[in-house]
């Protein structure tokens, strides 16, 4: 019987560390990814083409599904759901007719945070059940939509596991995605102001390590929440200004103020010109929200812990400097 994994969005930040942790162990595995193959046995591909995730699929055993749109904006909302919710339909689909021993649906936090989350301090993990007209944005209703696909997918069958990881923290981002991009402005002095939020960071080396471990020891059916430590945004900004040598902002800007420049930058600003927002509405909405996660679960189920966030956050910014992205201070 065949022990090959496949990766959708194995070229991607997670994707890469999560194929080379694989391949580590001595696994075979194929990626699948819009991107140019990298190895001989990936394929080149996306999860909204039927035929190309039926050829990815052939003689797979073991499924990764990590690729989708990480984005929390587009000029084209509706891209969201085309690949967020309609490729992991796709996904599932083909895994299900090549008889796949078990998948682990990557999923996203923005899913346990809704309209009936409290401005303020909370906390929150896998055991929060929320609705679609819940979610904040149209990245999260999304990625919810795709773990209701996954479920029901597990009711039918399907050997399936839900991962919630937090924010990936690490050397590799090329895309930049969106808490990459939120280190890299402050990193360059290009955010004169901060919202008084928390943070959950995971090193994208442990996210990887849990993924692993949410197959291999995951229940059937089940979310397992994969986070680190949860950081207040002041202490970020001061393990940054340490970092780099660089004074942060010390104004915080109010909730109420962030929220309506975050409205008018998505709905009009970027609305017109194309360009993404500074301050994407749906990531004002979440950071208003401070939610304290908890991996306890995941800790006693899969016997896994995250890694240390300064270090994480140190290598980040060592690749930054490498790729040349950071400012002179």
């Amino acid at each position: 019987m065949s022990d090959l994994t496949l990766v959708t969005g194995g070229a991607g930040f997670v994707g890469k560390q999560l194929v080379e942790s694989l391949r580590a162990r001595g696994e075979t595995v194929r990626s699948f990814d819009i991107a140019a193959e990298m190895h001989q046995d990936d394929v080149q591909g996306s999860i909204t083409d039927r035929d190309a995730m039926r050829r990815a699929m052939a003689g797979v055993a073991k499924v990764f599904h990590l690729a989708g749109n990480a984005q929390l904006w587009s000029r084209d909302a509706s891209i969201f759901d085309q690949v967020n919710r309609l490729g992991t339909e796709i996904v599932v689909d083909a895994a299900m007719k090549a008889g796949v021993r078990r998948l682990v649906h990557c999923s996203s936090l923005t899913t346990l945070v809704g309209r009936a989350t409290p401005i303020g301090p909370s906390s929150a993990d896998e055991a929060v059940r929320l609705e679609p007209g819940d979610m904040l944005g149209p990245y999260p209703r999304s990625k919810l939509a795709a773990e209701r696909i996954v479920e029901a997918a597990v009711r039918e069958g399907l050997d399936a596991v839900i991962a919630l990881p937090t924010e990936p923290l690490g050397p590799g981002d090329d895309s930049l995605t969106p808490p990459t991009q939120m280190i890299l402005d402050f990193a360059n002095g290009a955010t004169p102001a901060y919202i008084d939020c928390i943070l959950n960071f995971v090193p994208v080396e442990s996210l990887a390590e849990g993924l692993i471990a949410a197959r291999d020891k995951g229940k059937a059916g089940e979310r397992y929440l994969l986070g680190g430590e949860n950081i207040p945004m002041k202490k970020l900004l001061a393990m940054l200004e340490k970092l780099t040598g660089r004074a942060m902002p010390k104004a915080r800007m109010p909730y109420g103020v962030a929220l309506a420049a975050g409205a008018i930058d998505t709905g009009i600003i970027a609305a017109i010109t194309g360009k993404p927002p500074k301050a994407p509405l749906t990531g004002v909405r979440l950071a208003g929200r401070q939610v304290s996660f908890s991996s306890e679960k995941a800790r006693r189920e899969l016997g896994w812990a995250a890694g240390d966030v300064d270090a994480a956050l140190a290598r980040t910014l060592e690749w930054m400097r490498q790729k040349q992205l950071l400012k002179q201070v």
